[in-house]
């Protein structure tokens, strides 16, 4: 598995990627999540111009998963992180999100940051094992406050979810 930067023509397989990897939601009796449709892709060329768009490339370097970030507040964000279910469980994610740490650092950022579900097995328990602790709201940063109400705004927080950061 090889990380790199995305090209603009994969842009509709990253899509392919995330809604293969969301139907995993139906079977928690998620169907919201399972059908809320990936970002755009006008949002996706954007973080890929912004060079925050990177895919994890399989031996034929077909994207099996894709990371996108962006700078909030001192931190680099994840917006998204996605790896296709025929690839799960084999340290994609965590190939991409250490890049992203990678990336992070180079760019003088202290740390990463997301929002995910705390009930998920692969989502808050997944980046508990990987160093990320939950972030109290009174620490939140003005960035993380906007994303969690733009994710309320949304009806993401029908669900348990938990800010998260991990000191690079």
């Amino acid at each position: 598995m090889r990380i790199r930067p995305a090209t603009r023509a994969e842009l509709p397989a990253l899509q392919d990627i995330e809604r293969a990897a969301g139907a995993s939601f139906r079977d928690l009796g998620m169907p919201e999540i399972a059908d809320d449709e990936p970002p755009a892709l006008d949002v996706l060329e954007r973080y890929r111009r912004a060079g925050r768009c990177w895919v994890a490339a399989d031996d034929r370097d077909l994207p099996a998963g894709y990371l996108v970030a962006e700078p909030v507040d001192g931190a680099l964000h994840i917006e998204q992180v996605s790896v296709h279910p025929r690839a799960a469980r084999r340290g994609v994610g965590r190939a991409l999100l250490s890049h992203a740490a990678d990336h992070a650092r180079e760019e003088g950022l202290t740390a990463l940051t997301l929002t995910t579900f705390t009930e998920v097995p692969w989502n808050a328990p997944y980046y508990a094992r990987l160093g990320f602790r939950p972030l109290p709201e009174a620490d939140l940063t003005p960035g993380l406050r906007e994303i969690r109400a733009t994710e309320a705004a949304h009806g993401l927080d029908r669900r348990p979810r938990v800010c998260m950061r991990a000191p690079l």
